[in-house]
């Protein structure tokens, strides 16, 4: 008799485009417990289906949605789902993440895991109602920003269905098009362009189905204990007063502040900058899934000017460094536009940014005239430029429009070797408004990142440069930050590599990352799963747990033809700042990078020089390949 399956739903729906079938599977136990969910299970199915050299643009890719045990609105950052894929931008490991009720409610629908593949003749949306699953006809929707995508579908099918939508960006297969939910968006690495070029629409889901937990008592207890600790935490605190551009102020004195396009790593108007925000813009703070206890989201609007803009959900930390520092872009206003633009159009706003930053570089030396560019001035700090310039990019309109489309990476390739040094980025991804000057363990992680440079990864790794500590894994091994400086490039390596096993967690148990250090501990995440799952997980399982994941990951981007060439930091990055309060600090800069992966390396178990993982650590692991 199979052993009975708590925490969860059981299944996963298997949907071909190409043919309209449907199918249900059941989950694998043994992969369950090497994997757990989130992207841990999601990397297992995308390296075990999706071939080696796939198109991510074709119908061999796929689009994995994940959840976890965890993904459940009663657990402390419960309310999140996490997509694996091929990457368009990187053509490697690809992953996106985002917030709300959508992940516990495809598990109330029945299913843990949703595998959509193959190809539509036609543009159509998915909708998933408990055991009912068809696809429905969405050419009505060309066109439509994301909004009325989604009220036209509810319309449609009934207003208690959540839906994640693309928009014209994903249609247009802009390389970093996300998905949207609502105003929160999995933006990074494009998985808006995969579901546009398998003409898939929006999926839709409603379910009223319970998972059965194993032991509901001990699960209450110690959500309890944790949620009393998080709601007395002084960054969750932080978080609901101010929500993430709150940090915009200390970053920039930290220099942690990308600015010109990398040129420095502080600007000195992050007062300037969030003053202005909480003044004019922010309307309320708001939770991304109902019961957070955080609430680190804002509700934002531009009342008045030409840049007037309803009021939504974005424009968070990364979204208005984007588009002020990034680009020397002092009217705030204007950056909040962008914000909802990006968010009707469903591009990433970290990529859309950096791209605009991109490109004013390139044109200020020379690399873009007026004949590429429809008569625009691509000048620094010209917020209507910048406003422009999203528009451009979304509809890839224009020369400059389809070129920025395509990602620094690649419009970098274009243009040619001249413009190479402006083109900021990790592995493909653009890099987002946090800089590895500010302290080297972010360093480390933004190079050995798997889907490249990204902002929700390193997370543990800015924390711990920052003095916080992290997700209670001091007694793995993780020193007290307060003891390390953050200049300091000796034992970074091996440091980073229990903060990546520890810090990946979340993503597979698809809980808040910020959960990391408002309190939540690895500890307090073992006993939840052990009281819903009845396994005897222990915390060296999970972090094990999160090894296996990185591993696999780095296994599938090696099959895709990278190397440890590619997790070098681009050279801008590892100098002095050219202007700015940090351009007479010389310890800032990164003195010997290499020597800090090669101790990486050795920690993982990995060859030194290649950073290829072992047959002996892959055995380890267990870890077929």
């Amino acid at each position: 008799m199979a052993e009975k399956l708590y925490g969860y739903a059981g299944k996963l729906l298997r949907v071909s485009l190409t043919d309209g079938q449907v199918k249900e599977e059941s989950l694998n136990t043994e992969d369950l417990r090497k994997y757990l969910g989130g992207v841990g299970y999601g990397t297992k199915i995308l390296y075990d289906e999706v071939p080696a050299g796939a198109d991510p643009l074709g119908p061999e890719n796929k689009l994995i949605l994940t959840t976890s045990p965890l993904t459940n609105n009663y657990i402390p950052g419960g309310g999140s789902i996490e997509f694996c894929f091929k990457s368009p931008l990187t053509n490697g490991w690809g992953e996106s993440r985002c917030g709300g009720d959508y992940g516990p409610t495809l598990r109330k629908a029945g299913y843990d895991f949703l595998v959509v593949e193959g190809r539509a003749d036609e543009p159509v949306y998915l909708a998933v109602s408990n055991d009912k699953v068809e696809l429905r006809p969405a050419a009505h929707l060309a066109g439509k920003t994301v909004t009325e995508r989604t009220e036209i579908i509810k319309n449609e099918l009934g207003p208690d269905y959540l839906t994640m939508v693309i928009g014209v960006g994903g249609e247009n297969l802009v390389k970093y098009a996300g998905v949207m939910f609502g105003g929160r968006s999995a933006g990074r690495c494009g998985a808006g362009a995969v579901m546009g070029s398998k003409n898939l629409i929006a999926i839709a889901v409603k379910g009223t189905k319970n998972v059965e937990i194993a032991d509901p008592e001990a699960l209450r207890s110690v959500v309890r204990e944790t949620m009393a600790i998080i709601r007395n935490d002084e960054n969750a605190q932080g978080f609901k007063e101010h929500g993430t551009v709150g940090d915009i102020p200390g970053v920039d004195e930290a220099g942690d502040l990308p600015t010109k396009n990398w040129q420095s790593n502080s600007w000195g108007k992050g007062e300037q900058i969030y003053d202005y925000f909480y003044n004019n813009n922010l309307v309320s703070n708001t939770g991304c899934y109902t019961g957070c206890p955080v609430a680190c989201g804002r509700l934002v609007d531009v009342k008045r000017h030409k840049y007037k803009t309803p009021k939504h959900d974005g424009a968070e930390y990364e979204t208005i460094a984007a588009f002020t520092s990034f680009v020397l872009n002092e009217n705030v206003d204007a950056a909040v536009h962008c914000s909802h633009l990006c968010n009707e159009y469903g591009i990433d706003t970290i990529s859309t940014g950096a791209c605009i930053a991109f490109a004013m570089e390139c044109y200020e030396n020379g690399l873009l005239d007026e004949s590429k560019l429809d008569g625009l001035e691509i000048n620094w700090g010209d917020p209507d430029v910048v406003v422009k310039l999203v528009h451009m990019i979304a509809k890839r309109e224009g020369y400059i429009g389809d070129l920025l489309a395509e990602g620094v990476k690649r419009a970098s390739d274009i243009l040619g070797e001249a413009s190479k040094e402006f083109a900021i980025h990790g592995k493909g991804l653009e890099a987002p408004a946090h800089d590895p000057r500010s302290g080297k363990a972010l360093a480390v992680t933004y190079g050995t990142g798997n889907r490249g440079m990204c902002h929700i990864h390193p997370v543990e790794a800015m924390a711990w440069d920052s003095g916080k500590k992290t997700f209670g894994l001091e007694k793995h091994g993780v020193p007290d930050p307060e003891t390390v400086h953050r200049w300091d490039e000796e034992g970074k390596g091996t440091v980073v590599k229990v903060l990546q096993d520890g810090g990946v967690l979340p993503d597979i148990f698809t809980t808040c990352k910020f959960f990391l250090y408002v309190g939540a501990t690895i500890e307090a995440y073992c006993r939840m799963l052990r009281a819903i799952t009845g396994w005897d997980f222990t915390e060296e399982e999970l972090l094990r747990i999160g090894e296996r994941t990185i591993n696999l990951q780095r296994v599938y981007n090696f099959r895709e033809g990278f190397t440890a060439a590619d997790d070098d930091l681009p050279k801008r990055m590892k100098s002095v700042p050219l202007f700015g309060d940090y351009a007479d600090k010389e310890d800032c800069a990164i003195k010997d990078f290499q020597s800090m992966l090669r101790e990486y390396y050795a920690a993982r178990g990995w060859d030194v020089e290649t950073g290829r993982p072992t047959p002996e650590k892959l055995q380890e692991l267990g870890i077929e390949v």
